[in-house]
């Protein structure tokens, strides 16, 4: 099979156009012979005659019109090729997926990296996944999301980097109805008002750190939180506060979900009840897309910091 060298391709494309070995050779920087040189080697490697020569100049035979079509589109497509290749390198083209649990989809940070990221690189396809915590550090380890804003602290880290990108106040949700929930004058409340209450909390295997970090508040605060009920999610576990089955304690940009059956409180007193926001990736050299989304993503956590 016959391998061709890109380069004898340019010179024919561009002796094919001037017509003229001397203009051809001006044009393309070198001198005469070695042009025609590298044209009869492409004649010989090919074995056919590309080129009849005249007098004062030269013209294309029947096959190097043929050729001439073909070197164009494939002279393109390499040229192309390699601009992609280079704009992939940059982050400015690709695929990107970004997982995130729902209590981070809630914050505002969230939209505001992958807006922030749409703006540095609109070319780059971008894919979603919302899931919890365990499934989402799977997922990262299988290749199946690139990066993964959680919430919870992880466990064995081995291969992954994580980075704090914020670390947020957490608040009480209670049921509009609730005799705390009367004195509209109120803001806040101290933990150990609820002592007594029937919490609903997020399944800890969704969220093992936000979990574990109300019942630690909990017994720091003097009481062992009374578990009745868990969710999946938190807007589950907002719609049985909704109905009166309990209280929550849910991270504070959970505000922004506006239900008329549940008022939000903050909560005094709890210094450990603080719900944070990390950026997890694998430990391996990223590509150029990654590389954009985790600039912006720390550039945003600056300037909250």
């Amino acid at each position: 099979m016959s391998s061709i060298d890109l380069r004898l391709l340019r010179y024919f494309v561009v002796v094919a156009e001037e017509g003229h070995l001397t203009k051809a050779a001006q044009r393309i920087g070198i001198q005469q012979p070695p042009l025609s040189q590298q044209i009869r080697a492409l004649e010989k490697e090919l074995d056919v005659t590309l080129f009849r020569r005249l007098p004062r100049g030269m013209e294309l035979t029947e096959s190097g019109h043929a050729l001439l079509v073909d070197a164009r589109i494939i002279l393109d497509q390499v040229n192309t090729t390699i601009e992609d290749v280079r704009r992939i390198s940059q982050g400015e083209l690709g695929r990107i997926a970004v997982g995130f649990t729902e209590s981070a989809s809630l914050h505002p940070f969230i939209p505001a990296v992958i807006r922030a990221f749409r703006e540095v690189s609109p070319g780059v396809t971008l894919a979603v996944e919302e899931s919890n915590t365990s499934d989402l550090v799977e997922a990262l380890r299988q290749n199946r999301v690139d990066v993964a804003f959680i919430r919870s602290p992880i466990g064995n880290a081995a291969g992954l980097k994580m980075e704090t990108m914020l670390v947020e106040e957490m608040i009480v949700a209670l049921p509009a109805t609730h005799p705390l929930a009367q004195n509209k004058r109120r803001k806040s409340l101290p933990l150990t008002a609820l002592a007594e209450e029937s919490f609903i909390l997020n399944r800890r295997p969704s969220g093992p750190g936000l979990y574990d970090t109300v019942i630690a508040a909990c017994r720091v605060a003097g009481f062992s939180p009374k578990v009745k009920l868990e969710a999946r999610k938190n807007l589950s576990t907002l719609s049985l506060v909704a109905a009166g089955l309990g209280i929550s304690i849910v991270p504070a940009s959970i505000r922004h979900v506006k239900l008329e059956e549940v008022v939000y409180l903050n909560v005094d007193h709890a210094p450990g009840l603080r719900a944070p926001l990390h950026l997890a990736y694998r430990d391996i050299p990223q590509s150029g897309a990654v590389e954009r989304m985790i600039i912006e993503a720390r550039k945003l956590a600056k300037t909250l910091g």
